[in-house]
């Protein structure tokens, strides 16, 4: 069975291949998975909120030429942390791979060459003008730079070292970020901490405006949900898209120390509409024996018909300064595609829990031979978990849980530091976003706990189903029940709740169940950057944080 979509901050690509397991052993079965369903941040890059999503775009090309590759290389979550050069557009995404742009790229390719330019068929940028106007740029000026973008689209971005070795990065070498080729031994900031911060907002282009978004206001949260499902992240099919919920969004932008400042809109000057969007929130983030104050960037989307107009640039810098004003001057991000420079990488696996679902929906297919029963059975699981003890966490859980939080995330070398007021947030479960389990032993003492969160995707254009429920795996900790146990309970506890996949990265210790649990591997890789911070490389075993 091939699955056609991996997830936030994947980065695997159209052809990624997840050889899961035989069923028999004549019959291996196959993940297809393109790169921007299943692994969903998170971007969601995963979506946490210390690194991106989950599954992410960044300044780092040309603007032009990634407005054109694909919508994942546009709206995916974005963390950069600066970016001055507004002739260099956000390349990095947190999990829709490039494959998609590539397709999408030919398809727009081959319906200009059945069209005749005059023939009066309306352009991207003429339907622009009349949903979001926008009187800075002529019509003509507009098609003129549209057909210039689809030229400089060519040059991908990079997906692999050896890709990346053959990339300029002019913005990213103005930037406080090692070099590709540069060995890194030592630990620290690159550069100084300014003292000297832009006051005044950057300008954006002529006809919109800046708006802090108040997401108390329900109508301003419904305005930043529409924004985001209807131009964040979609297939290049357009069968799939991304499905942050109201309260979703709330629980990933307001967590401890949040700041309303940090919630920068784009409006249309003219009649207020939300056109663009970045976040930014805080985090405690541990590197080796470092503990440093940092920023997630996060969410950086940009209406679809606005994409030529320099955005999402500009909207980059402006979240920069506004995180500079707080004293803040480092960052932690992850990308799917490679930039200078990985401080590690991971790779994303993926588990079907609903196979007849997710072939229905054509998100996966049947592999030769395989027949829609086979898998069925293949990917069976028990009706009920096995772990003695094994419940929801609970309001009175909070002190356990947060102590085997902390004791674990100390084995590691990159990983956040959470008290007790982040595991409320993080943790307490809140129904179609964050499910935790403990497993309470003799005297009520917890000995281990597994969690999960919720990022589905809407189905289009499907007669029965309107959506897809992926889980993605978020903390697990044991000290008493083995940890293939636990995360078997996890996936029956994930299908029991009605998820159809279940995804996870091969970090922390996760390899340990991946393969025994009939995980499937993506081709995609999930890198992990810091901004102005320099330390020696890691394995992913030794990465302690998951982003959404």
């Amino acid at each position: 069975m091939g699955m056609s979509n991996c997830g936030p901050r994947c980065g695997c690509s159209s052809s990624c291949v997840l050889q899961a397991a035989q069923f028999p052993p004549t019959f291996p079965l196959f993940f297809r998975l393109s790169a921007s369903q299943l692994c969903l941040t998170a971007a969601h890059c995963f979506p946490f909120f210390f690194i991106s999503t989950f599954f992410l775009m960044m300044a780092e090309d040309s603007e032009s030429a990634a407005s054109q590759q694909s919508l994942e290389l546009d709206d995916q979550d974005t963390c950069g942390i600066d970016g001055d050069n507004e002739e260099e557009n956000e390349h990095m995404q947190g999990s829709p791979g490039g494959d998609l742009g590539a397709k999408r790229k030919k398809k727009k390719q081959k319906r200009k060459k059945e069209k005749p330019s005059s023939g009066g068929a309306k352009s991207d940028s003429a339907s622009d003008s009349q949903e979001i106007k926008n009187p800075g740029l002529p019509i003509q000026k507009l098609q003129d730079i549209q057909r210039a973008m689809e030229l400089l689209s060519c040059q991908g971005p990079a997906k692999s070292i050896d890709e990346a070795a053959k990339h300029k990065y002019q913005f990213w070498d103005t930037q406080p970020v090692p070099k590709l080729n540069e060995v890194v031994t030592s630990h620290g900031p690159i550069e100084a901490d300014k003292e000297n911060i832009r006051q005044e907002p950057y300008s954006l282009p002529q006809g919109f405006m800046w708006d802090t978004l108040d997401l108390s206001n329900a109508d301003v949260l419904k305005e930043l949900y529409t924004l985001l499902n209807e131009n964040y992240v979609e297939d290049d099919d357009n069968m799939f898209r991304f499905d942050y919920s109201p309260s979703f969004l709330k629980w990933a932008l307001r967590p401890p120390g949040w700041l309303p400042q940090w919630h920068c809109g784009v409006r249309v000057s003219s009649n207020k509409k939300l056109v663009g969007f970045i976040s930014a929130i805080p985090a405690d983030i541990r590197i080796y024996d470092t503990l440093k104050r940092m920023v997630e960037i996060n969410f950086l989307c940009v209406h679809k018909k606005l994409r030529s107009k320099r955005v999402a640039p500009v909207l980059i810098r402006e979240i920069t300064r506004r995180v500079n004003l707080e004293g803040i001057f480092q960052a932690v991000y992850t990308a799917g595609v490679v930039l200078p420079k990985p401080v590690s990488t991971c790779r994303y696996w993926h588990r079907s829990l609903n196979p007849r679902k997710l072939v229905e929906v054509k998100f996966s297919h049947l592999s030769r031979n395989m027949t829609l029963q086979r898998t069925m059975k293949l990917y069976r699981l028990p009706d009920s978990t096995k772990t003695p003890g094994l419940r929801p966490m609970e309001r009175r859980d909070i002190r356990q849980v947060t102590e085997l939080l902390q004791k674990f995330l100390r084995r590691f070398q990159l990983a956040p530091s959470m008290g007790e007021e982040e595991v409320v947030h993080w943790f307490l479960p809140q129904d179609n976003i964050i499910d935790t389990y403990v497993v309470e032993g003799a005297g009520g003492v917890l000995t281990d706990f597994t969690s999960f969160y919720t990022l589905p995707s809407t189905v289009m254009h499907h007669p029965l189903h309107r959506s897809l429920k992926a889980a993605y795996s978020f903390y697990n900790v044991h000290t008493q029940t083995p940890l293939l146990d636990l995360m078997n309970d996890a996936l029956i506890l994930a299908k029991l709740k009605g998820f159809d996949v279940f995804n996870a990265l091969d970090l922390m210790e996760n390899k340990v169940f991946l393969e025994k649990l009939k995980f499937g591997i993506g081709d995609g890789n999930l890198q992990y950057y810091l901004y102005n911070w320099k330390c020696p490389p890691m394995d992913p075993d030794k990465v302690g944080l998951v982003l959404q």
